[in-house]
């Protein structure tokens, strides 16, 4: 497959090897156990007393106007966590005293603390007590031994006189296999990041790759130029029921290949072979000419100078009108129909309508396919030349010749009681019509290429030159196109298997 390059493979390396690098981190930053942590950070710091020691002139909010000492009162709200993805005990704290953290308050005196817990930390209360060390001094709060969970924290709510609002607070104590460190200061109710910023950084870095990376290889565009490209210009004659996939694939290769022009003339396997053979004939000593004729099934007997070419595995159908509600003949019943024993669908179950046969013309492949492979022999002489009136009163059913598949389809489609053949995916998409099971085997691509259904009425297509072309010919590189390049993903989109894939080959064989 042609995304399996070198280059796309090292690119879709890469971008699994961030993915899962961005997970490891992810991992690790959630379950890889780490040190213990307790952070702290200042969440509030405000004035609420009128500041005379200051020389401010304003007033604050004059609470303790009339306390002794607390003119210049502040407000401190500390925030203590566990930040770290490891519970702490009361044996982890390093102090040797009886309480196991200090808050320093430079040039305050604390006045009051109030300790202020998460609702669902209520088991975190019964140790602030003075039994445990809890209790403050001048400008130092002494603060027990809080056992935390990973991501329990407390609050101390901290009136304090004397000194000015900013001044430093320090945290001092320790943990064994552990840290105590200042956090960035953030709002009351905001959480400490998730991740350290080494992960958060790398993660960002690998994402941005990843996306970049995804985008260069959706966004390029790494269709290459067919290989061989030539100049100049083809013409491709034969089957009306390939035209189609020839026509897309041709201008596809115009577009990737500058100075080429290809033009496809669908007039009939038997007539696209004969006009080949012809011109070859009569440009004999200048070589190849630069002409391809495609043939549903092999060529007649006589050409030997005519090469062939798989190109691909071709489903043919059996068609009916809405109106016959049949939807599966028998191999024999099909072939009284088409030797004109049945002249009415009554005789097959079906409803009282005359039977029509919608044929091709002569030249066709489609028809000479469906004669060979399920007829075994050819249909009875054409009795109408407008499908609807007998030229030939004698005639036992009408029967009318049609020059493309387009014309079968659309009469089968408008004349009740018609019965006709043509590509079984050009077919499937008509309105006013339905396909035929023949022996209860319903005409399947999917299931032909599984090897499970033995539905006849199929055909290799083949590709024609009148000799082999030169290697830097238009032909010879467009023909390498279709079977073997991107032409292949056109035939496989008009439903079509190409020869030249593992189970093409096989059924091409």
């Amino acid at each position: 497959m042609e995304w399996l390059s070198a280059e796309n493979i090292v690119a879709v390396g890469t971008a699994v090897a961030g993915i899962v690098a961005s997970a490891g981190i992810f991992w690790y930053e959630r379950r890889v156990p780490r040190r213990k942590r307790i952070g702290y950070r200042v969440q509030m710091d405000n004035p609420i007393g009128d500041d005379v020691r200051s020389g401010r002139i304003g007033r604050r909010l004059g609470l303790f106007d009339e306390a002794p000492d607390m003119a210049d009162a502040t407000l401190v709200l500390l925030r203590i966590e566990n930040d770290g993805s490891q519970g702490i005990g009361r044996d982890d704290y390093t102090s040797p005293e009886l309480h196991g953290l200090t808050a320093v308050f430079t040039d305050r005196t604390i006045r009051g603390v109030s300790v202020t817990q998460p609702t669902d930390s209520d088991h975190l209360m019964p140790h602030f007590t003075r039994e445990r060390g809890f209790g403050y001094s001048g400008n130092t709060l002494r603060i027990p031994r809080v056992p935390l969970n990973a991501g329990e924290h407390f609050k101390l709510l901290v009136l304090l006189s004397g000194g000015d609002v900013g001044r430093e607070i320090r945290l001092i104590g320790g943990l064994h296999d552990g840290e105590l460190h200042t956090n960035r200061s953030a709002t009351p109710d905001d959480a400490t990041p998730l991740f350290s910023r080494a992960s958060r950084l790398i993660t960002i870095m690998l994402t941005l790759s990843v996306v970049a990376l995804a985008t260069i290889v959706v966004v390029r565009d790494d269709s290459p130029p067919p290989m061989g490209c030539a100049k100049g210009s083809l013409r491709v004659y034969g089957s009306t029921a390939f035209a189609p996939v020839m026509a897309d694939a041709a201008g596809k290769y115009e577009k990737e290949c500058e100075g080429a022009s290809i033009q496809v003339d669908a007039r009939g396997s038997t007539a696209g072979i004969r006009d080949l053979n012809s011109a070859g004939a009569a440009r004999k000593k200048k070589g190849s000419p630069p002409l391809i004729a495609l043939s549903d099934g092999p060529k007649p007997a006589g050409m030997p100078e005519l090469k062939e070419k798989p190109v691909a595995l071709v489903v043919f159908a059996l068609v009916v009108n809405d109106a016959v509600k049949l939807t599966d003949l028998s191999t024999a019943d099909v072939r009284r129909l088409y030797r004109g024993e049945i002249t009415d669908w009554r005789q097959l179950g079906g409803p009282d309508l005359p039977v029509v046969l919608v044929s091709r013309d002569a030249d066709s492949g489609t028809r000479q396919v469906f004669q060979r492979r399920v007829l075994g022999r050819g249909e009875i002489a054409n009795s109408s030349v407008d499908c609807v009136h007998k030229d030939d009163p004698t005639a036992k059913v009408i029967r009318c010749e049609l020059d493309s598949t387009d014309q079968v389809l659309s009469e089968v489609a408008r004349l009740k009681g018609a019965v006709g053949y043509a590509e079984l995916n050009v077919a499937a998409d008509a309105k006013g019509l339905h396909v035929l099971s023949l022996d209860g085997d319903a005409p399947s691509v999917e299931a032909i290429e599984r090897g499970s259904s033995p539905y006849p009425y199929r055909e290799i297509e083949y590709a024609y030159t009148y000799g082999q072309p030169p290697a830097d010919s238009l032909a010879s590189s467009f023909l390498s196109y279709v079977s073997k390049g991107n032409g292949e993903e056109v035939i496989r989109s008009y439903g079509h298997v190409p020869c030249y894939t593992p189970v093409g080959m096989r059924l091409c064989a």
